[in-house]
């Protein structure tokens, strides 16, 4: 140990604190899971704003029905996959339990549910896109069915993985709350 007046004392060469200082796993493991939902959660907001400026665009006629063209009516209840984004924001700082379970029942109703529904809608449309090659809405040029089905694809990947790790995350505070009613 140190003394504020003299030097070290002489058993000691400052390496005998990492025996103290260690984070117990599952904290270590909460705050891994917790930097990948607060990433997933960034790009689930990137993904909405897409399909939310596409809404908007289109029903405020800011530019021509040529250039982007009106929304799937998938799109509309995927807008409400704000809810579980902000449920799983608000779970992170405290380990709030109750809100990450909303926010993975509502993943599934508001967010993956709109997607499936979504890909039977659209399979038509891009049916006759691969068979015929012809296709009647555009967004900036570009086939509307393609662009949609890109941006379904990459949402199916970050809310599965919003899913798996909250689902994780939730098993990690639900041990540690156990844990604790033991003692």
């Amino acid at each position: 140990m140190t003394s504020r007046v003299g030097p070290r004392a002489a058993s000691t060469n400052g390496n005998d604190f990492k025996y103290r200082e260690k984070v117990a796993p599952r904290y270590q493991m909460s705050a891994s899971l917790k930097s990948e939902v607060r990433k997933l959660n960034w790009v689930h907001l990137l993904i909405w704003l897409l399909v939310a400026a596409q809404v908007t665009v289109s029903h405020l006629n800011l530019v021509s029905r040529d250039t982007v063209s009106i929304p799937y009516q998938w799109e509309y209840p995927y807008l409400l996959s704000l809810i579980p984004l902000l449920c799983s924001s608000l779970s992170l700082p405290k380990n709030n339990i109750s809100y990450l379970v909303i926010s993975m029942i509502s993943a599934g109703l508001f967010s993956v549910a709109p997607l499936i529904y979504g890909g039977m809608e659209m399979f038509p449309v891009a049916q006759q896109l691969y068979r015929h090659g012809k296709a009647y809405r555009f967004i900036f040029g570009v086939s509307a069915v393609t662009v949609m089905y890109l941006i379904m694809v990459v949402a199916v990947q970050v809310h599965a993985w919003q899913i798996y790790y909250m689902k994780k995350l939730l098993d990690s505070w639900f041990d540690a709350t156990q844990e604790k009613k033991k003692k």
